[in-house]
């Protein structure tokens, strides 16, 4: 912490923070990870630090990731070149095994292992888990791709009554026992949906929602479903964001308060949009929210 900072200006800080820590209080805010901040691990130490100090003033944190740049290294060792469709991975029988083993090991420990280091009690579970995410096959061609028919929170409200802060890989299963792939914002607006969650945060390589895509002090604060829906029609919501903005929908449709897409680049973004008027990046809500 910087040394100029004094302590009356450290405990104003704490002050300020203080409405919010009573708002969230007993809460659930579920958290997407994923991209560049989970590659860089400097901020991958702040995002847990996040995570663990809203754990620490009692809000319910569900933390779901991916590890798309994790299973590329390990597919471009076994000389497996990755393929996409629409923006999804072509997943065959051995890509969902490298995709299990990536996602629900390594990935998933890790982030276990993190959080239990900055003193927060974790527990890793994957899709597959309990019939947490249950799934058919979304589309011939992309293979062992999922579509979610259903979620089961009791897995993650089990962990969260116990203390717990579970952390969730997104490969899910059938009846049957197949192994699915799951889109990751897909499956965290799902399981938001499904705990009615206060928040669903979205961390992204971007800003937010820009009306500039090229210019981030475009940034739009605010916007309820029906505006994104016409940002989407005029343009200005186009390529890679138009799924990470249905998905915001899908979150808000199935009960999330409030869906936030922020910078996961930021350090210490999560705390930012908790614990301060200003909040970070762009906030998705409902048509009759205030």
């Amino acid at each position: 912490m910087d040394k100029n900072f004094s302590n009356a200006q450290r405990a104003e800080v704490l002050t300020q923070a203080l409405p919010y820590i009573k708002r969230y209080n007993g809460k659930t805010v579920v958290v997407k990870y994923g991209g560049n901040a989970m590659i860089n691990e400097h901020l991958k130490e702040q995002v847990m630090e996040d995570i663990v100090l809203l754990w620490l003033i009692g809000v319910k944190v569900v933390l779901v990731h991916g590890g798309g740049p994790e299973i590329n290294e390990i597919m471009d060792r076994l000389g497996k070149k990755p393929e996409f469709i629409d923006g999804l991975r072509v997943t065959d029988k051995e890509t969902v095994d490298i995709v299990q083993m990536v996602l629900a090991g390594k990935v998933n420990k890790s982030l276990v292992s993190h959080l239990e280091s900055k003193g927060g009690n974790a527990m890793g579970i994957s899709g597959i888990d309990g019939g947490l995410i249950k799934a058919v096959k979304k589309d011939e061609r992309l293979g062992y791709v999922g579509k979610i028919t259903n979620v089961n929170i009791k897995p993650i409200e089990d962990l969260l009554n116990k203390g717990y802060i579970p952390v969730i890989s997104t490969v899910a299963s059938d009846d049957d026992g197949n192994v699915y792939n799951i889109n990751g914002d897909t499956a965290a607006a799902r399981i938001a949906g499904a705990l009615q969650a206060e928040r669903l945060i979205m961390m992204t390589d971007i800003a937010g929602i820009l009306k500039d895509k090229d210019d981030p002090s475009t940034l739009i604060p605010h916007v309820t479903v029906e505006e994104a829906e016409n940002l989407k029609k005029d343009g200005v919501i186009s390529g890679g964001m138009i799924p990470k903005v249905d998905c915001c929908i899908d979150a808000i449709t199935h009960g999330v308060k409030h869906v936030v897409i922020m910078d996961g680049r930021v350090p210490h973004s999560i705390l930012m949009e908790i614990l301060t008027d200003e909040g970070a990046g762009t906030m998705v809500k409902g048509n009759d929210d205030e």
